[in-house]
C-alpha cells in the first residue's frame, strides 16, 4: 500500500510544473452517506477555473459543472483510483494527475473510545467544524468519541471543546505566553494571551511548554488518540504572492516543532494536519474584509503554495505520527462562504470541513 501510495504522490507531484499546477494529495477519504466533492478551483491556480474542462476517471461519483462529487454507498467501500484531466477551451490537455478514493466501511473496526483534540486558528473558534465532527461520530458504528479541550466557546454545542483561537499560528501554541491576570487561571481572558499548553513557571514570568501537564489537568491525565490541526492563513497572510516560499517553509518548520512534540508526549497518537483551506471564489469577500489592500489572487497564490508543500513536507510521515488531511478539496469556494468574507466559510463550507476530517478518521478507526 506505501508503494502504491508513494507512487501516487511522485505522478502527483509531477503536475507541479504545469502552468495550472494541478495539486492532488495521495489519497482522498470518503464515508457512506457522507458526501465528498473535489472542487475545480481547490485543485488548480488559475483565476478562471471556467475557462477549463475537467474530466474524472473513476467508476463512481460524477462530474458537474464545478466539482466532481460522490455520496458513497456501503457497496462503495474500498480504493478507486480516480485520474483527473484537465483540457482548455480547445481540448488540448493542459494537466493530469491521479490520486486514491479510500471509503471507509459505516461500521469502525475498533471498539475503543476515541479521544479527540482539535487544535486550530478562528475557524476552529467558530466550532462549526469541530459540532460537525462531534455530530458525525455520534453516528450508529463509531465508537464512543470524548472531544478534549480548554476551550468551549459560545458557538460550541455541549461536549464539544478544543484550542482553536482567532489569529493564531503554529508558532503561538509553542511560545505564546504571557503571565496572566490575576485570579484568571483559563477561560478566553487567559487563552488570548497564552498557549493552552505553556504554563507559569516559578518565577512566574515566563512560561514552561509541557504537554504532558496538558494532559494530566485537562485531558483526565490521559493523552488524546487522535490530534487535528488546522493552521496556517494567519501564519502566511503576509507573505509575497510571488515569492512565498521562504514564508512557507518558516511557518512550516515550526508546525514540525509542534508536531514533534505532540509525537513525543503521546507517541501513539494520530497527528492530522488539514491542508490549508482554500478561498473564497469572489473577491467581494476579500474587498469586504480588507477593501483594496488585499486581493483574493495574491491569497489563492500563497494559499495553492502552502499545500503544495505541506504535502512534500508532511507527507509519508506516518513513522512520525504525521497524517495528512485533504481539507482543501471538499469546500465549496462559491456556496461554502458567505458574499462578505475572504477565508472564513459558512456553515455549508465549515460543514465540509468537519466531514474531511470525518472521513479521514474513519479510515484510521
Amino acid at each position: 500500500m506505501c508503494r502504491i501510495l508513494s507512487l501516487f504522490f511522485a505522478l502527483t507531484c509531477s503536475a507541479f510544473a504545469g502552468d495550472l499546477q494541478l495539486t492532488l494529495p495521495p489519497v482522498v477519504y470518503a464515508t457512506p452517506d457522507v458526501p465528498m466533492s473535489i472542487y475545480h478551483d481547490n485543485i488548480v491556480l488559475t483565476e478562471t477555473p471556467e475557462a477549463y474542462r475537467f474530466e474524472f476517471t473513476c467508476k463512481l461519483g460524477k462530474n458537474e459543472e464545478r466539482r466532481w462529487t460522490l455520496t458513497p454507498s456501503d457497496a462503495d467501500v474500498g480504493d478507486h483510483p480516480l485520474a483527473i484531466t484537465v483540457k482548455d477551451a480547445g481540448g488540448k490537455v493542459v494537466e493530469q494527475g491521479r490520486t486514491m478514493l479510500h471509503i471507509s466501511p459505516r461500521k469502525s473496526a475498533s471498539t475503543k473510545p476515541l479521544r479527540l483534540l482539535i487544535v486550530g486558528d478562528s475557524l476552529t473558534h467558530a466550532s462549526v467544524y469541530p459540532n460537525e465532527i462531534a455530530r458525525l461520530l455520534a453516528l450508529p458504528g463509531n465508537p464512543k468519541a470524548t472531544l478534549l479541550g480548554t476551550h468551549k466557546p459560545a458557538g460550541a454545542q455541549p461536549g464539544v471543546a478544543h484550542e482553536g483561537y482567532g489569529g493564531w499560528k503554529w508558532s503561538d501554541f509553542l511560545i505564546k505566553f504571557a503571565p496572566e491576570t490575576p485570579g484568571v487561571a483559563a477561560g478566553p481572558v487567559a487563552r488570548k494571551a497564552t498557549s493552552p499548553f505553556i504554563f507559569p513557571a516559578a518565577d512566574g514570568k515566563t512560561g514552561v511548554f509541557d504537554l504532558q501537564r496538558y494532559f494530566k489537568e485537562h485531558c483526565g491525565n490521559q493523552s488524546p488518540d487522535v490530534v487535528t490541526f488546522l493552521l496556517g492563513i494567519n501564519d502566511c497572510f503576509g507573505a509575497d504572492p510571488n515569492n512565498p516560499d521562504t514564508k512557507i517553509n518558516e511557518v512550516l518548520d515550526n508546525a514540525d516543532k509542534l508536531l514533534a512534540a505532540f509525537h513525543k508526549a503521546a507517541p501513539n497518537a494520530k497527528l492530522a494536519v488539514g491542508l490549508t483551506t482554500p478561498p473564497n471564489a469572489r473577491q467581494e469577500g476579500f474587498t469586504a474584509n480588507y477593501k483594496d489592500k488585499y486581493p483574493r489572487w495574491g491569497w489563492k497564490r500563497i494559499q495553492h503554495r502552502i499545500v503544495q508543500l505541506m504535502l512534500k513536507c508532511l507527507s509519508n510521515r506516518e513513522k512520525d505520527g504525521i497524517f495528512i488531511v485533504p481539507t482543501e478539496l471538499d469546500l465549496d469556494p462559491v456556496d461554502g462562504y458567505p458574499n462578505n468574507n475572504g477565508v472564513h466559510p459558512n456553515p455549508v463550507g465549515y460543514a465540509q470541513i468537519g466531514a474531511s476530517f470525518y472521513s479521514w478518521m474513519k479510515a484510521r478507526l
